[in-house]
């Protein structure tokens, strides 16, 4: 059976100092996210005991921990590639971003309203969670969600390409309770490429979701 595993970082642990530091960055990576992907791979291992002994006692237990465990771990894999040292700003025309900027404006009104949207989703979820932009591909739009815990709250099929973490463990370190301050120093690492990258490749995929008779 096919098991998931923990993903490399694509920076040291201090590459997004001063916004995040090296120890939040290492701790998040090597013990939290880790335990996300080991605890998708032991669900797995007992819905497929559930299935050979024919077992279903526990079935709506195990399938909310494979959702709670296995969207913990897509939902890391994106949030660190969003993500760099370099980062920050607004995706524009002379980055190679400007198809991105254009369906922000689009959605949104203009960049500055999006960013204001995504602040308040991401640092007013109650108690843990993620502000995330997505795809949404029945009309095409992007859209704002909060997901709680690692789950709810978002459009069935719309696909994540911009993802701020919200859970204490990613900024209480640093930030102590201050969230708002946590997530208006994200602005200063997104990495628009990875974003506008994420975003050519949902709507490329969009047409799948529904096809036409």
């Amino acid at each position: 059976m096919a098991v998931y595993s923990l993903p490399e970082l694509p920076y040291d642990y201090v590459a997004l100092e001063p916004v995040i530091s090296g120890e939040i960055i290492e701790l998040h990576h090597d013990k939290h996210h880790a335990a996300y992907v080991k605890g998708a791979n032991d669900t797995l291992e007992q819905l497929e005991e559930a299935r050979a002994t024919d077992s279903w006692g526990n079935i709506n237990g195990l399938e909310k921990n494979l959702a709670f465990h296995l969207s913990g771990h897509i939902l890391h894999s994106i949030y660190w590639q969003n993500m760099t040292g370099d980062g920050g700003g607004e995706p524009l025309e002379k980055d190679g971003t400007g198809e991105l900027a254009d369906a922000i404006a689009e959605s949104f009104g203009s960049f500055a309203r999006f960013k204001a949207q995504l602040s308040k989703a991401s640092a007013t979820t109650q108690g843990s969670g993620w502000g995330v932009l997505a795809f949404e591909p029945v009309s095409g739009r992007l859209v704002v969600e909060q997901v709680y815990d690692h789950q709810g709250n978002v459009g069935q099929g719309s696909v994540p390409i911009l993802v701020f973490d919200a859970w204490e463990h990613a900024f209480y370190l640093q930030y102590r309770n201050q969230k708002v301050d946590f997530v208006e120093a994200m602005w200063r690492v997104v990495n628009w490429q990875d974003v506008a990258a994420r975003y050519t490749a949902a709507k490329q995929r969009a047409n799948t979701l529904l096809l036409a008779p």
